[in-house]
């Protein structure tokens, strides 16, 4: 592995934590999941958007941070390879599109007060899907708090992530459109993906591949 922190990030059920888990196994690498089920309000939120939108982004903030803060000082990124299944920009992404204007703005003033103390990853892979695979994964794991998630809402989180890759020129990312492979169950599609991430050097910005 070139890079010692590698973030693997994804749309609700891409398949990202499969995925960080199965590298991290071969590489040997440090894994941070992010610990989404912790989350108390998650449930709520799913039932009533409006009234627990700002608790549960709140407390993945903060949770988020704990995690990262904890696992990923700076001196300990030369020290051991780590892999996660989410980088503490995702916090941003998803609050944009759940709280209130009001509410974003508080949010957004204590967000880039804290992202200053996070390291930023030396790859972050994006994994790609229409959002049609993305319900029919979603559906397949049967979480109940997710079975009212909507297109429209994978959409406009999706969207979010491209506009923050072309907002930040600065960071390597690598987008992988992963809808006609299934590296979860196809060892040789696994495969693939594996060494498009691990095999190839990438330059600063946003790198589109189809493997």
């Amino acid at each position: 592995m070139g890079f010692n922190y590698l973030v693997i990030e994804g749309n609700i059920g891409v398949g990202k934590t499969s995925l960080a888990k199965s590298l991290a196994n071969d590489t040997n690498a440090r894994l941070i999941l992010e610990q989404f089920e912790e989350n108390p309000f998650l449930p709520l939120f799913y039932q009533n958007k409006d009234k627990y939108a700002f608790p549960v982004e709140l407390t993945f903030l903060a949770d988020r941070y704990q995690q990262l803060n904890n696992q990923i000082a700076p001196q300990e990124l030369f020290q051991e390879k780590t892999i996660s299944d989410y980088y503490f920009m995702k916090s941003l992404l998803f609050s944009r599109e759940t709280l209130k204007k009001n509410e974003y703005s508080l949010y957004r003033r204590l967000f880039d007060i804290i992202q200053q103390q996070i390291p930023k990853p030396d790859l972050y892979v994006y994994l790609h899907a229409h959002t049609d695979k993305l319900l029919a994964n979603i559906s397949r794991r049967g979480r109940e708090y997710e079975k009212n998630l909507t297109t429209v809402y994978l959409e406009k989180i999706q969207n979010g992530y491209f506009e923050y890759f072309k907002s930040n020129p600065d960071m390597t990312f690598v987008v992988i459109d992963v809808n006609e492979v299934d590296f979860v169950n196809n060892s040789d599609d696994y495969q693939r993906i594996k060494n498009i991430i691990l095999a190839k050097q990438y330059f600063k910005g946003m790198n589109m591949i189809i493997p």
